[in-house]
């Protein structure tokens, strides 16, 4: 029998208080056998939470406190500290910060100094670190004897070359964007555009959030504080485009009546996955690629060219690495016109004209109000602190942003710095993957502590004998097809990490229905892996995780959820119009009606439910203050045309107005009529539109708690239909003083997108008796 050592507690450093650095506290203080480490963590800034707010109006950070999550919860989420169920399945960066402060106030213990930024740092003989840092109180030195970064890859924004930082016109960052009054308040009134500048993730997304405030803003009641709003125009230049896929995505996209659930739950179901799991990311291959854009091309039901030839994927673009973005309104912006894609490169600015390279030509784009740039970070600057020798150790390359360092494990350590250990220092880094890296260096840093790594876990030893990460990641700097996120897919590292800790993983918490593979989801979470140690409290924390990814799961896959969201996302734009009516009264002519109806975007108003925000409803703990409710978005509907009566020469144009609200609480859509005072305002309410889920579902629902009663209901709800129809059926109906409108809708979907749609009136009354049938169809996008 060996007897190891009871070693000293043991000082820990993490720089970085932002998720990564708080889950390494976490592990550390919490998930080892008590009196291991003290920990202390150092962040430059006033709070905790790094890129993210916690709180509505903070725009201090690199992150807009509004911006919403491109993740659900159910994948930003640490295991053992669920989200409340009054939080959104895709929450808002401030909302993402709340979730962070309560992780830290539930696992504390570790000294977090904030407004203390690490500017030094020196590896002493033996291992320790001599840690420098700046604060109001002055300089001062520690000593410890680990030293984590945790700083993240956000360091400094990235500058496109040859772009001035200031000029004769606003030219920003995208990280600096807060609002479009600020961003035009000095536009001249012969400027016209807005021009973005970066092509992934944050371009895509910053330029669907810029043109929603300027939608907003044109289209929305009261006193407008620019001039002239719908003169501006959004100009995208990207070097090549990407998929662009929304919140919401199928897991039968060929069905007229797809089934939608949070884009994350479809990509990370196991399910769907061959195994032994291999890594789909770093070097892609032409067939790999090619396999990756038609599984894109499938999930959206397009190849882009349905809203702008600018963004078409075809050609060589197929035999390239693809990129993907997320985008909940960019696509139908692009559609509109309101957002004009450009291929090539940002490369000049002189007054308020751009020019824009691609294949050795150059075109001009003149009037240009303001300009964004969304290039990115770079991630040198978060690691400035570390000796030369130390960087020069873990081969340090400002020159390659996406893979700066090259480090063991999946970004975690290197051999020849057994005291230094890394967490979330990696490009777009999942949560689970950082809780993964921190139990990883804990172990690390363990063995160390008590002299142990002779005797480390079989599973541990061979996991780092087979690593080759850093050659890996040295190969991939300059591989002209290295993917979009080089460090690995998420699946694949979390597999990795749980098999080198000896981690099983656990079974998901029930059944969902069968998909077209004939088998249930099988979702990866963070909650899938607690730690073996875990508390009672922990487990019971990732068993509620657990549930609601399940109950998430099967609301989607029963129809009963997240329909409402996927038809308003997909209506935003223009459509063509055709309606007839038909009257068994004289006094209401029979006709036509020829036209187009136009959904335009603009942030949520309280006309017509002022009772619902005349007092801020806390959605936070009672200990702290409250945040205004979130009235989210809506949208004013024109629709504009000529009638023509039946049997007659008599036309007249006609128009007419309404305002469709989506709550996002409720997973309701409803629609309201407008005031006659002032049509771009709510008056009351016109209905509510309550889905109908085919009889198809109600097997399902069967298998997965649904109860006889509950498959009753569904029956029930679909007697007043003739039959099964191919698209979404819902109704609604309303009673205007003795009129009764019965209300039917059927949407039409190609894969996340709504191609057509069909609403239909029947209203009765002692002066009315007429039906509407009307059809909307997809306008040809502007080119």
């Amino acid at each position: 029998m060996t007897i190891h050592r009871q070693a000293m507690t043991k000082s820990v450093c993490i720089v970085g208080a932002g998720p990564s650095g708080l889950v390494a506290a976490k592990t550390l203080l919490h998930d080892v056998p008590p009196g291991s480490f003290n920990v202390t963590v150092f962040d430059s800034q006033s709070q905790i939470g790094g890129l993210w707010p916690a709180h509505k109006n903070d725009d201090a950070g690199l992150v807009h406190p509004l911006m919403v999550a491109n993740q659900s919860k159910h994948t930003v989420q640490f295991s053992d500290l669920a989200w409340r169920d009054l939080d959104p399945d895709f929450p808002r960066a401030w909302q993402v910060g709340r979730y962070l402060e309560r992780y830290q106030k539930e696992y504390r213990g570790a000294d977090i100094r904030l407004g203390h930024k690490v500017v030094k740092t020196e590896l002493q003989d033996g291992g320790s670190w001599r840690v420098q840092t700046v604060s109001d109180k002055g300089t001062e030195s520690s000593v410890f004897d680990y030293l984590l970064v945790a700083t993240g890859f956000f360091g400094n924004p990235s500058w496109p070359d040859g772009i001035p930082k200031e000029g004769e016109l606003p030219i920003i960052h995208s990280s600096r964007y807060r609002d479009i009054e600020s961003l035009l308040s000095n536009a001249s009134s012969t400027s016209d555009k807005i021009l973005i500048a970066g092509g992934q993730m944050s371009g895509v997304e910053i330029a669907g959030t810029i043109t929603t405030h300027l939608s907003s803003l044109i289209h929305s009641p009261g006193e407008r504080p620019i001039q002239n709003p719908e003169r501006f125009t959004i100009h995208h230049v990207r070097q090549s485009p990407a998929w662009t896929v929304p919140l919401f995505t199928s897991v039968n996209p060929d069905a007229p009546a797809p089934l939608f659930l949070p884009v994350d739950l479809p990509s990370y179901n196991m399910a769907l996955r061959p195994h032994p799991l291999v890594n789909n990311q770093g070097h892609i291959s032409v067939d790999a690629a090619r396999k990756s854009h038609s599984i894109y091309r499938s999930v959206l039901g397009t190849n882009q060219s349905d809203f702008s030839p600018e963004i078409k994927m075809d050609g060589e673009i197929l035999d390239k690495p693809p990129f993907l973005a997320i985008g909940m309104h960019y696509m139908d912006f692009v559609r509109s016109s309101l957002i004009r894609p450009h291929r090539g490169r940002l490369s000049k600015i002189v007054g308020n004209t751009a020019t824009v390279s691609s294949d050795g030509k150059e075109k001009l784009i003149t009037g240009v109000a303001a300009v964004v740039v969304a290039t990115g970070f770079d991630p040198s600057p978060s690691i400035s602190f570390l000796p030369s020798s130390v960087l020069e150790t873990i081969s340090h390359s400002p020159a390659h942003a996406s893979l700066p360092v090259a480090l063991a494990f999946h970004g975690t350590h290197h051999s020849a710095l057994p005291t230094l250990g890394f967490v979330g220092f990696y490009r777009s880094p999942y949560w689970g993957v950082m809780e993964m890296q921190a139990r990883f260096v804990t172990q690390l840093f363990q063995e160390h502590a008590n002299g142990t790594i002779s005797t480390r876990s079989p599973s541990l030893q061979a996991a780092l004998t087979k690593d080759d990460s850093i050659q890996r990641t040295l190969e991939l700097r300059d591989d002209p097809r290295c993917s979009q996120f080089p460090m690995g897919d998420y699946v694949f590292l979390m597999q990795e990490f749980a098999a080198a800790l000896g981690l099983p993983i656990s079974p998901p918490l029930g059944t969902t229905p069968p998909l077209a593979n004939g088998r249930p989801m099988d979702i990866l979470t963070p909650a899938r892996y607690i730690s073996l140690d875990a508390s009672e409290a922990q487990r019971e924390q990732a068993a509620q995780n657990l549930k609601c990814a399940h109950d998430t799961a099967v609301a989607g896959l029963t129809g009963r959820a997240f329909i409402a969201a996927a038809v308003f996302r997909s209506l935003l734009g223009e459509w063509s119009l055709d309606r007839d009516l038909v009257s068994k009264l004289p006094s209401h002519p029979s006709g036509r009606f020829v036209g187009t109806a136009r959904f335009l975007l603009r942030a949520g108003t309280p006309d017509g439910r002022e009772h619902e925000f005349s007092n801020p409803r806390s959605t936070l703990d009672s200990s702290d203050s409250p945040d205004t409710p979130d009235m989210g978005l809506e949208y004013l509907y024109i629709e504009d045309g000529e009638f023509t009566a039946a049997g007659t020469n008599m036309r007249f144009r006609a128009t007419r107005r309404y305002i469709w609200r989506y709550d996002e609480a409720s997973d309701k859509l409803s629609v309201w009529f407008a005031r006659t005072d002032d049509q771009s305002r709510a008056d009351y309410l016109f209905h509510d539109i309550e889905f109908i889920p085919p009889l198809s579902l109600a097997a399902n629902g069967d298998a997965v708690d649904q109860t006889e009663n509950a498959t009753t209901e569904m029956r029930d709800k679909q007697e007043h239909q003739e039959g099964q129809g191919d698209g979404w059926r819902a109704k609604a109906s309303h009673l205007c003083i003795q009129d009764l409108y019965d209300v039917h809708y059927e949407f039409f979907f190609k894969a996340v997108n709504l191609r057509e749609w069909k609403l239909g009136y029947s209203v009765h009354g002692p002066k009315k008796d007429y039906t509407i049938s009307s059809v909307y169809s997809r306008k040809s996008p502007a080119v």
